[in-house]
């Protein structure tokens, strides 16, 4: 049985796909900074994974650090979607990896490293604020229950290896335990329509790292990130 306590998907729209991408932190990171906003318009995930990785010395075939993706938000902002829309690969030779020249008005938002705890996550979404969260995983992740609950075998151990961004968007009670609602970005095949209730006993040990989005900052006048 689930009991909602709170939910903030009517924040967002449809759960996005990265495909097969390192893209996770991304679009973590760009859709809770859209889903701040007024409205609900996208954010271009290509452009904050283009600056993050710029700002690390990271290839697109890595994974975005969760410093520099923030850092990337804060400095260099995000246009919309269409600025500059996702790619489903990046070109082979990296050097024609590269922003429009013309991405329209960009955003900018401030943040900061959260507790890894889930009363500090159940705290922020009480306010109405999704939360960006680092996980580890392991099997039963990639296959939610009917309900859209992932909650681990007695036998299933966190693999470090395996790591994920998504966004925290609710919270509520799994049969009477603490469970926090995900968005993830698999797309709506994933769990419920692209979201899932993780337990207390999957994400606690499981859980390596928050970011909470803060206010918006003028990223107009800043010189991009070379």
């Amino acid at each position: 049985m689930i009991e909602i306590t709170t939910d903030l998907r009517l924040l967002f729209g449809a759960a996005r796909d990265q495909g097969a991408r390192p893209t996770c932190m991304a679009f973590a990171a760009s859709d809770a900074h859209a889903g701040l906003r007024d409205g609900w318009a996208p954010l271009s995930c290509e452009f904050a994974f283009y600056h993050a990785q710029r700002r690390a010395g990271r290839s697109p075939a890595q994974g975005a650090l969760l410093s520099a993706m923030l850092d990337a938000l804060r400095g260099d902002g995000q246009p919309e979607e269409h600025g500059w829309p996702y790619l489903e690969a990046v070109p082979e030779d990296h050097g024609l990896w590269n922003p429009p020249a013309v991405v329209g008005d960009r955003y900018g938002r401030d943040s900061q490293s959260g507790t890894k705890n889930l009363a500090s996550i159940i705290a922020l979404l009480d306010t109405g604020r999704p939360v960006v969260i680092l996980t580890m995983l392991s099997r039963s992740f990639f296959m939610p229950a009917g309900d859209g609950v992932v909650d681990p075998a007695n036998d299933e151990q966190p693999e470090p290896s395996q790591r994920h961004a998504v966004i925290a968007v609710g919270h509520g009670k799994v049969d009477g335990t603490t469970a926090i609602l995900v968005r993830n970005s698999w797309g709506t095949g994933w769990g419920l329509d692209g979201h899932a209730w993780l337990t207390e006993r999957f994400l606690a040990p499981r859980l390596f790292a928050t970011a909470n989005l803060m206010e918006e900052v003028d990223v107009s006048s800043s010189t991009l990130a070379a």
